[in-house]
């Protein structure tokens, strides 16, 4: 069985692995059709990723076919088509007693932590997988990055009096305002690569290149006044420490990207103007309910965004080019099959 495993900094390999074993109790056995590949899949190649355990084998944005079930498995059964929530929380901490598992003390994530999706065939908890009903494996790759964006949302609640601003237009930033453009008033988008901007824009968001006085270039484009909500969707760290300076009096800011080291901030301003600072990680099961409930209905829909594909063999070298230059690729996902479904 094939896999991409990173053995380190800069360093992917295609290698041979065990074939899975038989499902156990509460198990599935998956054939991997798509893998999506993000900014934490790059930070990971380079060495930034906050949470990378090496060697890891990549991939935790997965759309899976069922193989075979084991016993007690009522979930799903072979052939459905899936999404894989790649969040394994342990059930008993604080969080997940507080229904925070999207926080649990002792979270573990395919891709990152754990083996993730690069690779044939896979085993995993009956509990990770959202059947399908019908969706294309190109619509259930996207669930997790929309997931990512649906819950940032629900941490700010932005409602139909506020003015929301998106820092950075990569595929987390724009699933952030597909969400927030579902009850807000308006939503802006801005990064500094005019190629996102412009996709963005050809998308109907209103969406602009960032440059120059920021302050007075967000007024420009919110009607001269400062965003109620302002989500870092960029995980930059001189973006992260601009963003307290976007926000209007009495408003919200999100961190939904991380960064390494410390984010520092004015606190004369942030306390006058009563600023509520929000991290967001990862989604819950709820999240992804409520954004499977979406995209069946037509709601949301991603998939113009994938505009670069790679194979299981072809990662190996697509990578290192995705990682140098993530500003030139909206959604890059590697197919691994069937090939009767391949766009």
């Amino acid at each position: 069985m094939l896999a991409a495993v990173l053995t380190g900094p800069g360093r992917l390999e295609l290698v041979e692995r065990p074939e899975e074993p038989d499902p156990g109790p509460g198990e599935v056995l998956v054939a991997v059709r798509r893998v999506g590949i993000c900014g934490t899949d790059y930070h990971a190649y380079d060495g930034t990723q906050n949470f990378i355990e090496y060697p890891c084998v990549l991939g935790h944005e997965l759309a899976v076919e069922v193989l075979a079930v084991g016993r007690d498995v009522t979930r799903v059964a072979p052939g459905d088509r899936c999404a894989v929530m790649p969040y394994l929380s342990c059930g008993a901490c604080v969080a997940c007693r507080r229904g925070r598992s999207n926080c649990c003390e002792r979270i573990e994530v395919l891709g990152v932590t754990r083996p993730g999706g690069l690779r044939e065939r896979m085993l995993l908890p009956a509990a990770q997988l959202f059947p399908g009903d019908g969706l294309a494996l190109e619509q259930l790759v996207l669930v997790e990055t929309l997931g990512i964006g649906w819950h940032a949302v629900r941490r700010a609640a932005p409602g139909p009096d506020d003015t929301v601003l998106v820092l950075g237009a990569g595929p987390v930033g724009l699933a952030v305002a597909q969400a927030a453009r579902r009850t807000a008033a308006r939503v802006l988008l801005a990064d500094p690569v005019p190629r996102r901007v412009g996709f963005a824009a050809g998308a109907g968001l209103h969406a602009f290149v960032v440059g120059g006085d920021l302050v007075a270039r967000v007024r420009e484009h919110a009607a001269g006044e400062l965003p109620s909500v302002v989500f870092d969707a960029s995980g930059n760290h001189a973006s992260m420490e601009r963003a307290f300076e976007l926000v209007g009096p009495g408003g919200r800011l999100v961190f939904v990207g991380h960064t390494r080291g410390v984010v520092t901030f004015a606190n004369p301003r942030f306390h006058a103007s009563e600023v509520t600072l929000h991290a967001s990680r990862n989604a819950t099961a709820q999240d992804w309910e409520q954004v499977l409930a979406a995209v069946r209905d037509g709601s949301l829909d991603a998939t113009a965004w994938v505009n670069h594909r790679s194979t299981l063999t072809s990662v190996v070298d697509d990578l290192p080019r995705l990682a140098s230059s993530p500003g030139h690729v909206v959604k890059a996902v590697v197919d691994l099959g069937p090939e009767e479904e391949r766009p």
